[in-house]
């Protein structure tokens, strides 16, 4: 088997999560986050979606992460977002971090919101 090293070129990935916390480009982020190309900063929850709106121009699709279960998001939240284009993939924490990793990996444009373990 070939194994390539993974290059992100100026993006973080996301290193690791546990309890409350994620660790993101070798920086450990308490509570909820949102992670966008332009960096990582907290998020305030499916009530805070100004922040990822003002970025929509430079992603495609927001993978959520809703905590240890996947879970529905908020409708409201949920058409704001879509409205405004952006393609919204809602599953738990884990999956979100992992496939934002993968589609980052691939020069995608994504961002992840991610509400903790």
């Amino acid at each position: 088997m070939r194994l390539n090293e993974i290059s992100y070129n100026d993006a973080v990935p996301i290193d690791g999560y546990g309890p409350g916390f994620f660790r993101i480009g070798g920086k450990k982020h308490e509570g909820a986050v949102l992670v966008l190309p332009t960096g990582v900063t907290g998020w305030g929850g499916f009530a805070d979606t100004d922040t990822i709106l003002g970025a929509v121009s430079d992603i495609d699709v927001l993978f959520v992460g809703t905590g240890g279960e996947i879970a529905h998001l908020p409708h409201d939240f949920r058409e704001a977002l879509e409205e405004a284009g952006l393609g919204v993939e809602t599953m738990a924490s884990p999956a979100a971090c992992r496939t934002y990793n993968v589609l980052l990996s691939e020069g995608r444009r994504v961002a992840v919101a991610l509400l903790p373990l």
